[in-house]
């Protein structure tokens, strides 16, 4: 072979060697039974993804054609979420970058319910429902665990520093609890080998995960990642309302933004909020499927989007 087929050959080697794929991945949430739900395909817990192709007319455009590929689930409202691109977030002999998005639906029954399934996002991060105080996880489980990890670091230095991180992340020594470090929480639950992800092709002897639903390669990362967006974007835009039926009452809409953020909300000062804001109007409909007397039905204000472009609609939490 002469020099310059070599030199093709080469080439053409190193071109392979260095190819980078880009996938699209969707992080779908809607409500069921009350409390957030991500849909998943397969056996594996996996969120619905698809290579980015030429044929695809842009990045939106490709991620909805595979979700409903996969799963028969139409998307309505979807913001791009981030692109994650560790080196061997998928495996030493592969790099793959994913440009992960964030959706939000409604649950419908009809369509290729066999081909996807729907599980609550708190099967996956047990602790971060906090409507009934500090699960049990994080009171019992985590924090001993992640003391001892802490401890275990030889240098003065790291062992401090991976107790303050814990402390603030899990709202230890009487720390106010953030819902929006969700991302925070897993990273360091897999930093110290807490999660099943961190583990995986170990030895036995590695410590036996923490409680939590796994879930096929980085995937539990980008929905930790989807969660903590969602819960700081409740506060400043409307958003929640792709999530509710076309009529309510403020006590589901209450519930919905509790179950979302994992924290209790005060009532009364919810509802003052509502009203100030004026997201939403009376339709002069009652429903008595809440139980005891007939409460009003109200829809969302479409009409303060385009009031208030700009500036937004704030729904900020209120600490019971």
């Amino acid at each position: 072979m002469d020099d310059r087929a070599k030199g093709i050959r080469k080439g053409k080697a190193a071109v392979k060697a260095n190819d980078v794929k880009a996938d699209l991945i969707a992080v779908v949430v809607a409500m069921n039974g009350g409390g957030p739900c991500v849909l998943t395909v397969g056996q594996e817990a996996a969120l619905p993804s698809g290579p980015f192709e030429l044929a695809h007319r842009s990045l939106q455009s490709g991620l909805r054609g595979w979700v409903e590929q996969q799963t028969g689930h139409p998307l309505g409202y979807i913001e791009q979420l981030y692109t994650f691109a560790d080196r061997d977030r998928i495996g030493a002999e592969e790099r793959v970058i994913s440009i992960s998005y964030l959706a939000l639906t409604q649950i419908e029954d009809a369509g290729a319910a066999a081909r996807r399934s729907w599980a609550s996002w708190y099967d996956y991060f047990p602790w971060e429902d906090h409507r009934s105080g500090a699960p049990a996880a994080v009171l019992e489980d985590l924090r001993p665990r992640l003391r001892e990890w802490a401890d275990s670091a030889g240098d003065t230095a790291v062992r401090l520093d991976r107790r303050r991180r814990s402390t603030v992340a899990f709202g230890f020594d009487d720390r106010s609890w953030n819902e929006e470090f969700a991302l925070q929480r897993y990273e360091l639950l897999y930093e110290a080998a807490l999660v099943e992800e961190a583990i995986r092709g170990r030895p036995s002897a590695a410590p036996t995960p923490v409680v939590g639903k796994s879930m096929i390669a980085d995937h539990r990362r980008i929905l930790a990642t989807a969660i903590a967006r969602l819960r700081s974007k409740i506060k400043y835009r409307p958003v929640v309302f792709e999530l509710m039926p076309p009529l309510f009452t403020l006590l589901q809409l209450q519930r919905t933004v509790e179950a979302l953020s994992g924290r209790l909300i005060n009532k009364p000062n919810f509802r003052r909020l509502i009203e100030q804001q004026e997201l939403v109007e009376k339709t002069g409909e009652t429903t008595t499927e809440t139980g005891g007397r007939p409460a009003q039905l109200y829809r969302f204000r479409h009409d303060i989007l385009d009031e208030r472009p700009v500036a937004g609609t704030k729904l900020p939490l209120t600490r019971a």
